[in-house]
């Protein structure tokens, strides 16, 4: 924004900074629980979340602020970021009148007890454990829920949470549209004949070499750790307070070193876009991520795209025979197998590119019900398992590996997982985009030049944060509406490759 800003948008601008330093706040407290906190500080973690979400909520939803609003917006402010910043604005204040204060202090409250309880549960792979508190926070989604939808579905108006727009009725074909593709693609890779040969990506990785790997890798491709750190976690997340704080979890097995380093490099994608964001609207509506499913395609993008590919490796491999010396040795043909197989897993973060959007549409569809009424928490954990029987044909052994393998039903994130789908459509396109932009980025990677790639997500990307719509910022940066061909593209060129089917 050009500056002097108008007196009236800069009230705004001020009157909104307290809602975001409140939202930070709460953030680095949310951070340390998973991360830090001793088991015995949950409750008073969830009282002191509790407390930040509402005062939050009382900004937010105040007379202060929606003077401030409403002035801003009689002033007539001209320019792209300025109505934009007005936008984000109404749509947050119009949010937060709907939902009742104490409504937002009990499910901060919730969730964070919630959080504890999950990975108590998860720990004793015991359901029981988490099925009170996961009870507890469907009954205050679904208040929530109630109290945005005006008209619309339940699931709706979680879903515009997380990605703007989104419904039950466009998401639903998608789903259907992707299994139809997938199904045939992993049951071909299954009857085909070809044994993937995994031994090179498991023996005995010591953690500490793992995480060095990874932070170097992250480094290179041009995480900042001067504005960002790694540290482990029960579940892998990324978490920006600012620009220049964004931090990075990881977790770890000792047989087999892909979880570790994709894992990081998914997180390490949505470091990137957190670093990345423009810093001269920090603090506003419009210094944030445009919406979950962009963020989603910047983690996807350096994971999949990048990181499993042979060029990548060509780069990699020298380091990883020095962080593993004694691991046996293996070319690039030999890894780029291990890494793109297509086999029905259990847990969605581990699970290959053919099987994963499977993966989120049984939670698509599961929380449809729950969210309807039309499952029981009770029933939750069997109902998980057939859905996994029918779109996977397993079933996990443990609700450890079951129904208990996510994190996001204890922070109250009802809405949340389709976002992973979109991500990975958008990552498949961008790149397209930037490949036919940029010429050769296969050469680049195996030089270790990840600069090129990531400065054109910075220009079509990152810069925007929260400027213009996601389908907006998807339709500019590669000339087309987004759509599933060129995922799904890339996906039968790389089972082309190693199964020839």
């Amino acid at each position: 924004m050009s500056s002097p800003l108008p007196p009236a948008l800069s009230r705004l601008i001020e009157a909104y900074r307290s809602v975001h330093d409140l939202q930070a706040a709460a953030a680095v407290l949310s951070w340390d629980q998973e991360t830090m906190m001793p088991s015995q500080g949950r409750e008073a973690r969830g009282q002191l979340l509790g407390t930040l979400a509402g005062l939050r909520h009382e900004h937010l939803a105040g007379a202060a602020f929606a003077d401030a609003l409403a002035a801003a917006e009689d002033e007539a402010a001209e320019g792209e970021a300025a109505q934009a910043l007005l936008r984000e604005a109404r749509r947050e204040h119009d949010r937060a009148t709907k939902i009742p204060g104490e409504l937002t202090r009990a499910m901060a409250e919730a969730t964070s007890e919630g959080l504890a309880s999950w990975q108590r549960a998860r720990a004793a792979d015991d359901f029981a454990i988490f099925r009170d508190s996961l009870a507890r926070i469907i009954d205050l989604v679904g208040q929530k829920a109630d109290a945005l939808a005006e008209g619309r579905p339940r699931y709706d108006a979680l879903l515009d949470l997380y990605e703007q727009g989104s419904t039950e009725a466009q998401l639903a074909p998608l789903f259907d549209g992707l299994r139809a593709e997938l199904a045939p693609m992993v049951q071909a890779a299954a009857d085909c004949g070809v044994e993937v040969d995994e031994a090179p990506a498991q023996g005995q990785f010591a953690p500490e070499a793992q995480y060095a790997l990874g932070r170097e890798t992250a480094a290179a491709i041009g995480f900042d750790f001067e504005a960002g750190r790694l540290d482990q976690a029960a579940h892998p997340f990324c978490t920006g307070f600012a620009v220049g704080d964004v931090r990075l979890t990881w977790r770890y097995q000792e047989d087999d070193f892909r979880p570790a380093l994709f894992g990081i490099l998914h997180e390490m994608g949505h470091g990137l876009y957190e670093q990345g964001l423009p810093a001269a609207w920090q603090s506003t509506p419009i210094g944030t991520a445009v919406g979950l499913g962009v963020h989603e395609s910047q983690s996807r993008l350096w994971e999949n795209l990048v990181g499993r590919s042979r060029s990548f490796w060509e780069w990699l491999l020298p380091r990883f025979r020095k962080a593993f010396p004694e691991h046996p040795a293996f070319e690039v043909d030999h890894i780029y197998p291990a890494l793109h197989t297509i086999r029905p897993s259990l847990i969605r973060v581990e699970a290959d590119e053919a099987t994963y959007n499977l993966h989120v549409a049984a939670r698509f569809e599961l929380e449809r019900r729950l969210l309807a009424g039309k499952l029981m928490v009770d029933d939750l954990p069997e109902a998980w398992d057939a859905s996994y029987k029918e779109l996977l044909g397993v079933r996990a052994p443990s609700a450890a590996d079951g129904v208990l393998q996510d994190i996001h039903w204890s922070m109250g994130a009802f809405g949340y997982f389709p976002t992973y789908t979109l991500g990975n459509l958008i990552a498949a396109q961008l790149f397209d985009a930037a490949r036919a932009e940029l010429g050769d980025l296969d050469a680049a990677f195996a030089r270790g030049e990840f600069g090129p790639l990531l400065d054109w997500m910075r220009r079509h990307i990152h810069q925007h944060g929260n400027l213009r719509s996601a389908d907006q910022l998807v339709q500019d940066a590669t000339g087309a509406p987004l759509s599933p061909d060129a995922f799904l593209g890339q996906l039968r060129a790389s089972a082309a490759a190693v199964y020839g089917i």
